[in-house]
């Protein structure tokens, strides 16, 4: 069923932007049609003022005397004679003042040869002033007039248009961006799947002959020869403890893949702090002949919480803080109120943490890399779990070093 919906999350984002790069393809293109059009009526009028200028005011034409031939070609019917200079001041003075910032070039019609004489190019930068050959053809039933080319005003048009096309630029990477993070998400979900199954299947390989360890192991520690050498039972004994700590390793594994497909289902009750920290407090100790745990919560400070996860975050912090220990392990777990909630802090004298180890030690399978880890068994599940419960019962965790040694794990309770 998240397949399913994933997939068409994910459609449904890829139409949406292809929807939104098409209408921006489209908008760009009326952006352009709407600038061709501005500019052509800027240039007929200019040029009327061109030609009620050379005619001195005595104009009487019954059609515009402005045709425009092409996309960047026009011809100025005049009704009587004038000279190039003129024509030239005249054009320059108009297109500067409706701002007809482009290239242009103008040639006169000379009805003595009844040939076209090329006029001038006249460049928008008047430093870079160059002659180009660009043809003008002959129109027909016209005496005097002239003709005005724009070789670069597609270029002229595209570059007022800028801030479209970058934005339509824009939209293509934001595009292309997110087909890519689309791939990297089925990829990274395709190997998640493929670890989760090999996770399962692994541990249920080692669960049935770990089993059969089990029971050949306990029948064979209850045998009288067994019982009375003590080397054999002390080997059986190691055995057994062992397969146990294995099966618990198992468990552990076997538990987090579950909480990975289906998540938790958490039984909140109403958890009295000082009792039930003390209980598992004095557990511990009872293992660990050195150990010294020292206890300050307050009285009648309460939690609500799942009991058997609760018991397994604080047994995990604690078992941590006895392992990464290299004297005698002492561990101070107080607690403080503020206004934003309660505060469960767990101090140990141990060996610490270094400082860009601490950003990762949360994350599955991640075990610092010193001499102390090397000699502990484990799989870097410890804290994950411990990690995941907090935040499902939306709580949060958090671990310094100390300033002398060891490190203080924080869980916060907000209220």
């Amino acid at each position: 069923m998240e397949i399913k919906r994933l997939n068409i999350i994910i459609t449904l984002g890829f139409v949406a932007i292809i929807g939104i790069l098409i209408a921006q393809l489209l908008w760009t293109r009326q952006a352009y049609n709407l600038e061709d059009k501005k500019f052509n009526q800027k240039v007929n009028i200019a040029l009327l003022e061109v030609v009620e200028k050379l005619s001195e005011g005595k104009t009487s034409f019954t059609e515009n005397p402005v045709q425009n031939i092409a996309n960047d070609y026009y011809v100025v019917n005049i009704n009587n004679e004038f000279h190039p200079v003129v024509l030239e001041h005249y054009l320059k003075t108009e297109f500067n003042r409706f701002q007809i910032n482009t290239d242009y070039v103008y040639a006169l019609y000379n009805c003595h040869s009844d040939k076209m004489i090329y006029g001038k190019y006249i460049p928008k930068n008047q430093e870079s002033s160059n002659n180009k050959g660009i043809s003008f053809p002959k129109h027909k039933n016209l005496t005097y007039y002239f003709s005005i080319r724009f070789p670069d005003k597609t270029t002229y048009l595209i570059s007022s248009l800028r801030f479209w096309y970058l934005l339509t630029f824009a939209l293509i990477i934001i595009l292309l961006v997110y087909v890519y993070s689309i791939y990297t998400i089925i990829q990274q979900k395709k190997f998640s799947e493929l670890q989760r199954d090999f996770i399962n299947n692994m541990t249920h390989e080692f669960k049935t002959p770990l089993s059969s360890i089990l029971l050949a192991s306990e029948a064979l520690n209850k045998q009288n020869a067994i019982q009375e050498n003590t080397k054999l039972q002390t080997y059986t004994s190691i055995i057994i403890n062992q397969s146990h700590k294995l099966n618990s390793h198992i468990e552990k594994i076997l538990n987090i893949a579950r909480t990975d497909t289906s998540g938790l289902s958490l039984k909140l009750q109403k958890i009295i702090l000082l009792p039930f920290v003390q209980e598992i407090a004095e557990t511990i100790e009872q293992k660990n002949e050195n150990l010294s745990i020292r206890v300050d919560i307050e009285n009648n400070v309460s939690v609500m919480a799942d009991e058997f996860h609760f018991t397994n975050i604080i047994y995990n912090i604690l078992d941590n803080s006895v392992k990464y220990c290299e004297k005698h392990p002492e561990i101070t777990i107080s607690s403080h109120k503020d206004s934003k909630g309660l505060y469960l802090k767990f101090k140990d004298n141990g060996m610490g943490i270094p400082a860009k180890n601490i950003p990762h030690i949360f994350d599955k399978f991640y075990r610092v890399n010193t001499q102390k880890s090397d000699e502990i068994n484990g799989f870097g599940l410890g804290l994950f779990y411990v990690k995941k419960i907090v935040q499902q019962h939306g709580w949060k965790i958090s671990v310094e070093n100390n300033t002398d040694q060891g490190i203080t794990i924080t869980i916060f309770f907000p209220f």
